[in-house]
C-alpha cells in the first residue's frame, strides 16, 4: 500500500467516524475530553484517586477512536495525570 492510498484509507475512515459522532451526539449528555481520547456520555463520575491521577467512571459512553471495532462502551473508567475538559450538551430538542 503506497502513502498516499494510506492517507485515503485514513481520511475516509474518520469521515465515517465523524458521520456517525454527529448522528449519535443527541443520544448523550456530556462531553468529556482528555489529552487522548474524546468521550460523549450520560454519567460522569469523579473517583478518588491516589492523588497523581484525576480518575472518573463514565456510564453510558461513546468514544472516538477511529481504529476500535466498538465505539458503544456500557462503562468506562479513564485516569489522567492532567485536568479534564467536561461539558454538559444542550437539553435535546424533540
Amino acid at each position: 500500500m503506497s502513502t498516499e492510498e494510506l492517507e485515503q484509507y485514513e481520511a475516509e475512515i474518520e469521515l465515517a467516524l465523524y458521520r456517525e459522532y454527529r448522528d449519535v451526539i443527541g443520544m448523550f449528555r456530556y462531553v468529556v475530553e482528555t489529552e487522548r481520547r474524546f468521550y460523549l456520555c450520560n454519567q460522569v463520575e469523579r473517583i478518588d484517586g491516589d492523588g497523581t491521577f484525576l480518575e472518573y467512571e463514565l456510564v453510558d459512553a461513546w468514544v472516538w477512536d477511529m481504529y476500535r471495532q466498538s465505539r458503544f462502551l456500557a462503562r468506562a473508567r479513564i485516569a489522567s495525570a492532567r485536568a479534564l475538559t467536561i461539558e454538559e450538551l444542550p437539553p435535546r430538542e424533540l
